[in-house]
């Protein structure tokens, strides 16, 4: 066994802030090897957090997985900027040091930068599609336009930052209308952040995400080029609410974050 891991020990991570029950709760397994990916998911549903992730080295990086309590997922950005945060702070990794991590479709970038973790991720692309007809009834406003993005992502912008703040998504019918992977967004009109957004993942078993990194792989780009700036600030709209700062460099993401260990658990059956 590394040393330094400990096979049995769940870490949980508050991600995307600096305090402890603000942000995106993440639960982090560091582990000598990946185990089975029943074993996975029945720790995923167990923790009942948006996700967990399982991290095991590989050479000179490191394999991540990522599970909701009810499926893998392929990228996602705040059990990334968690499980850097424990490999950190572990000392697994030096904090002058880079850290890759080999995700199923992806590379991320991860290195410490002055007090924040900056994480570098492929962009998504961004088709135009036309507005769900039965949008307002789902969600409760009339987006100003509709596109979709990978990973099953579609993305609708508001008008104002008031249709984001006040929407009411009817989960369920969400995902019988193939809004089931929902993000919303509009410019901000408070000069404290550029845009906002909430995110909605009930095909995931997610029904709001408190704080979603991945999901600014689209923001991002479609933001730098409607408000003409390649660094932005943006914040998420749920009710523990979080705060990226985030840049466009070519066809890749930058995230910058923190986070804070919240607490440490041992598994008593294995």
């Amino acid at each position: 066994m590394n040393q330094g891991i400990d096979n049995n020990t769940i870490y949980q991570v508050d991600a995307f802030t600096d305090e402890i029950f603000k942000g995106n709760p993440a639960a982090v397994m560091i582990l000598d090897e990946l185990p089975s990916e029943t074993y996975m998911q029945n720790i995923a549903m167990e923790m009942n957090l948006s996700e967990t992730a399982f991290v095991a080295p590989k050479k000179d990086r490191f394999t991540i997985r990522f599970y909701t309590p009810a499926a893998e997922i392929l990228v996602a950005g705040h059990p990334t900027l968690a499980s850097a945060h424990i490999l950190y702070e572990l000392g697994l990794v030096e904090s002058n040091e880079e850290i890759i991590f080999e995700a199923k479709e992806a590379e991320m970038r991860v290195k410490r930068e002055g007090g924040q973790i900056v994480m570098n991720f492929p962009a998504f692309s961004l088709q135009q599609i036309a507005v769900t007809p039965s949008f307002f009834d789902l969600v409760g406003f009339n987006p100003l336009e509709m596109y979709q993005s990978d990973y099953n992502w579609k993305v609708a912008v508001a008008k104002t930052k008031d249709d984001i703040v006040h929407a009411k998504p009817q989960f369920s019918q969400l995902k019988e209308n193939g809004l089931g992977h929902l993000m919303i967004t509009s410019k901000s009109q408070s000069g404290k952040e550029d845009f906002v957004v909430r995110c909605f993942a009930p095909d995931l078993g997610v029904d709001e995400d408190p704080v979603t990194g991945s999901a600014h792989c689209a923001l991002t780009p479609l933001w730098a080029r409607k408000l003409g700036k390649a660094q932005m600030v943006s914040r998420q709209l749920s009710r523990r609410g979080g705060e990226i700062t985030v840049s466009l460099e070519d066809d890749r993401v930058l995230l910058k974050g923190t986070a804070v260990t919240v607490f440490i658990a041992k598994l008593s059956h294995v």
